[in-house]
């Protein structure tokens, strides 16, 4: 038996939630010729957000990419907080008609936290990779968002309780660069900056004899 990852396709709500959840993992893959696909759902799109803004987060998303090395990526503009809005069949069609193209065989999907899109993107796109075809993607792994994942209530909400971790004691500064790309994003807070990123990274490494690591709850792993 070898488990093995070979293409990697990274779900993200929105432009930063891949960087804050799977960025070093994402420059582990690339630096190690793994094929990595990204694909935003949510964009800051009129009229919440100015086309001045929108125009903005999509260039941060852009340079953050090029920074974890990854060349192939796509954004749905899907207008943020109102994916509600938009009829499930059709958003999961979408996540489905990209993964179909990509043909991942493992998949990194945000964990249903306290923000409404990223409970709706991970129920779409648990629906598109559903094991129900020969290329269904083997390996499904839920990650982690600062600022929203540990919001949860706990005992009354699904909690965060990961199960597979992976080192990137190589890569933490590449995170946190890609992140610095966020300028929009960064809200230099205690529950959102780059120290919270490294601090969280440092915790995940403490728990399994590392310095820093990335954590993820397995949704499912086929081998």
């Amino acid at each position: 038996m070898n488990f093995k990852i070979n293409n990697t396709l990274i779900i993200s709500p929105h432009p930063d939630d891949e960087t804050l959840g799977v960025g070093g993992s994402i420059k582990r893959f690339t630096d190690n010729n793994i094929t990595v696909s990204i694909l935003v759902v949510c964009a800051h799109m009129p009229p919440l957000y100015s086309e001045k803004e929108y125009k903005q987060t999509i260039d941060e998303a852009k340079n953050a990419f090029e920074k974890l090395g990854v060349k192939n990526y796509k954004f749905l503009n899907v207008p943020a907080t109102k994916i509600n809005e938009l009829p499930h069949a059709d958003l999961n069609k979408m996540i489905s008609n990209f993964l179909n193209e990509v043909k991942p065989d493992t998949v990194f999907l945000p964990f249903p936290d306290r923000h409404i899109d990223h409970k709706i993107v991970f129920e779409s796109s648990i629906v598109a990779c559903r094991p129900n075809r020969s290329d269904a993607p083997t390996k499904v792994l839920l990650y982690e968002t600062v600022s929203e994942t540990h919001w949860n209530v706990f005992g009354a909400e699904h909690t965060f309780v990961p199960d597979f971790f992976i080192n990137i004691d190589e890569t933490i500064n590449d995170k946190i660069a890609a992140f610095d790309c966020y300028k929009s994003q960064n809200q230099n807070t205690q529950s959102r900056s780059t120290e919270t990123i490294e601090a969280l990274a440092k915790f995940r490494g403490s728990q399994n004899g590392c310095k820093y690591a990335e954590a993820f709850k397995v949704a499912r792993i086929v081998i």
